[in-house]
């Protein structure tokens, strides 16, 4: 199967227009989104904004139904009301509100999660680590993938909320052994970065933030991975409209 990978949002409703152009081309069969749909530079008065995004993805949720969501820390920051770079007290009932909203959108709630797995392939906003799945239950570590998938979805706040954890990890900033790397891709947005690349098992996609000044990062890419074999497309998107 091929899969698109709508990395970080923060914001920017025209990444979902993007994404429908790549999936209407047929050169992916379904989406997973890293999320991280609120939260950006100095948009912490803008509540239409959120509203505009949250409802571009609830657009985005309906009209392709078999998209996978991996909840972002800037997501459960409002779920969980632990503040967040950018967390914004005047969103806060909007976001709160269009996430239950997006959830209650999907065909099956389960859609929305910390992990996804499809195939051969791991899903989340971070990233997971040996170390993390060792933390959280060290009879995890020769567990069946999807039981760990499970039990990470299932963990407590406390360990999620964790520099350590899927949604925190910033596979650049450390030497971590990627989970069962030799047998799973991960994919994984959260960490800003200048283009697509692979390190240690992981592809990081986030490459749509912006500097304070709003320039972006990143190039302006996705990418369409096979399930299967893990190998994956780069596709060019135009950035930013003008």
């Amino acid at each position: 199967m091929k899969v698109l990978v709508i990395p970080d949002i923060h914001l920017k409703t025209w990444i979902f227009d993007r994404a429908e152009d790549i999936l209407k081309s047929c050169r992916a069969d379904r989406a997973v989104c890293l999320m991280d749909v609120p939260d950006d530079w100095n948009m912490e008065f803008q509540v239409n904004r959120y509203e505009e995004t949250f409802d571009r993805a609830i657009e985005f949720a309906v009209d392709y139904p078999e998209t996978l969501w991996c909840y972002g820390n800037h997501d459960v920051s409002y779920l969980w009301g632990r503040l967040e770079t950018g967390y914004s007290p005047y969103a806060e009932r909007t976001v709160m509100s269009k996430l239950e909203e997006l959830v209650h959108t999907l065909p099956d709630s389960s859609q929305i999660n910390i992990m996804h797995r499809i195939g051969n392939v791991l899903f989340s906003h971070g990233g997971l680590t040996k170390e993390f799945v060792k933390w959280l239950d060290a009879g995890l570590l020769d567990a069946d993938i999807d039981n760990v998938i499970g039990a990470v979805n299932h963990a407590s706040k406390d360990h999620l909320w964790h520099d350590e954890s899927p949604l925190w990890f910033r596979p650049p900033n450390g030497k971590r052994e990627t989970f069962r790397h030799e047998e799973y891709t991960q994919v994984v947005g959260h960490t800003p970065v200048k283009e697509i690349y692979d390190k240690d098992g992981i592809t990081l996609t986030d490459v749509f933030s912006t500097y304070r000044d709003g320039t972006q990062i990143g190039e302006s890419a996705m990418i369409v991975i096979d399930s299967e074999t893990r190998k994956y497309e780069k596709i060019e998107v135009m950035g930013k409209p003008t």
